[in-house]
């Protein structure tokens, strides 16, 4: 490679200068293709490509020329190993060799660059790394493994990303692109440097899903310098303006990949740029042992919510409520409190279930369900059964029967949407049970009114 330094000292023109017919071979097979998807013959493709920009075919990448720059000029000896799986179906190796003697001309000096690439990763590959690299990242390994909640080990290992990177501020982030959500599992920030929870609160989900496109390019985003952020603004100027706004002067952004697809990213701030490979080829490594513990992490949040959760309406399920009562009325027996419970009987569903079918038998229940989430938004809500929901609560006494109040109002149509409601309020005894079967007593009270009123809606 003939790599051109600018008059400035930065990075200029990166060409192949000359290519072994091994690597014309592979980089045809792999790049060469034009704007418009097609490949040229071989031989016109042999032809040009010695003399070209190495952007003839591939995308620009800042980090590349930043290591060909590195070994050319600075005599720097490089080797990475990273998955590129998402973006061609290998692992890739990359060495890079300084090539001794001059040029001349004075502005170009020139670096030897292979590659391997491989189906699946090689961990003996990793082997090349420095001794501080594999250090720290066997240090992270060690940390996510213990026996501490995995939140907690989390917020220790972004610490002390943040720390080795010497950057401002380090995240770790998940993204659920089905329901285009994205969320913060972990933060460090120090001096001047915005809490990334709260920075990323006013960051839209569209600009951290805009992030996708940029890696189908690349393994990584890294912009060291006001160079690389204004290549980055000409692709997402969305973000670059974020970026600016928090004063944010370089950036290293790293996928979490499980299964092809990003779960998340290593999002660090204003990091040391001086070491850019040092940092890149160690975030490297953290980012593709985060990925299986975030897919881990993930996949147990899942099987807990499909263990806890009513999959019709989203509030919690008979067996949520049968453990969270128990721990709670051993609580309470030791450590009295007042406390409310309400159970609520939605009437007469099964008329609607034989008259409407049960998608609209379904779709009351959902909307039963998103009427209490309203009302009852800082307190638990259950599926008890069929049609009958549990909300145990410890707003005041007058703060509960005003949302009961609230329930009767917006629940009182026959037709549809109607509950028979019974609650309790437990002042001091702090008998869970006693208080359930009390309210329970109550709503077939309410029950009975309701058919007494309604004889053509009785079960």
């Amino acid at each position: 490679m003939s790599v051109e330094k600018k008059p400035d000292g930065s990075c200029g023109e990166v060409k192949f200068f000359a290519i072994n017919d091994m690597f014309k071979k592979s980089y045809y097979d792999l790049f060469a293709e034009n704007e418009s998807g097609e490949k040229p013959s071989f031989d016109d493709f042999e032809k040009h490509i010695e003399g070209q920009l190495y952007t003839a075919h591939l995308p620009k990448e800042p980090n590349f020329e930043d290591e060909c720059f590195k070994a050319a000029w600075n005599k720097e000896y490089i080797n990475t190993y990273v998955d590129t799986t998402k973006m061609y179906g290998f692992w890739t190796q990359n060495i890079l060799l300084p090539v001794c003697g001059e040029s001349d001309d004075p502005n170009i000096a020139y670096c030897q660059f292979l590659y391997t690439l491989s189906k699946d990763m090689d961990s003996g590959k990793y082997a090349a790394v420095s001794p501080d690299i594999a250090s720290f990242v066997i240090k992270t390994c060690l940390e996510l493994r213990n026996e501490k909640e995995f939140r907690s080990s989390l917020f220790t290992v972004t610490k002390d990303i943040r720390e080795y990177t010497n950057a401002t501020a380090a995240a770790v982030m998940t993204i659920d692109q089905d329901i285009k959500e994205y969320k913060i599992l972990s933060g460090d920030a120090i001096g001047d440097a915005t809490d990334p929870e709260k920075a990323f609160s006013t960051i839209s989900y569209d600009i951290v899903a805009s992030w996708n496109n940029l890696l189908k390019e690349t393994n990584s985003i890294i912009i060291k310098d006001e160079n690389d952020m204004a290549e980055m603004e000409k692709k997402n100027p969305a973000w670059v303006e974020t970026l600016k706004q928090y004063k944010v002067t370089s950036v290293c952004l790293f996928p979490f990949i499980h299964q092809q697809e990003i779960t998340g990213y290593l999002f660090i701030t204003n990091f040391d740029t001086k070491n850019v490979i040092r940092v890149k080829e160690t975030i490297e490594l953290v980012s593709f042992f985060l990925s299986s513990e975030i897919a881990n992490h993930l996949f147990l949040q899942r099987l807990e919510y499909l263990s806890n959760v009513d999959m019709l309406t989203g509030v919690f399920n008979r067996n949520c409520m049968n453990v969270n009562v128990d721990e709670l009325a051993l609580k309470l027996e030791f450590d009295p409190k007042p406390f409310n419970v309400a159970f609520c009987d939605l009437n007469g569903l099964k008329t609607i279930n034989d008259t409407g079918g049960h998608d609209k038998g379904d779709k009351l229940l959902v909307n039963a369900a998103e009427v209490l989430k309203e009302i009852f938004n800082d307190d638990k809500i259950y599926r008890a059964g069929g049609d009958e929901f549990t909300i145990i609560s410890f707003s005041s006494k007058d703060v509960f029967e005003e949302k009961i109040k609230h329930l009767r109002e917006k629940a009182s149509d026959p037709e549809w949407l109607h509950f028979a409601i019974g609650y309790y309020h437990d002042a001091h005894d702090g008998n869970l049970r006693l208080a359930m079967r009390y309210a329970d007593e109550q709503m077939y009270i309410d029950k009975d009114k309701f058919y007494k009123q309604y004889p053509n809606k009785r079960r």
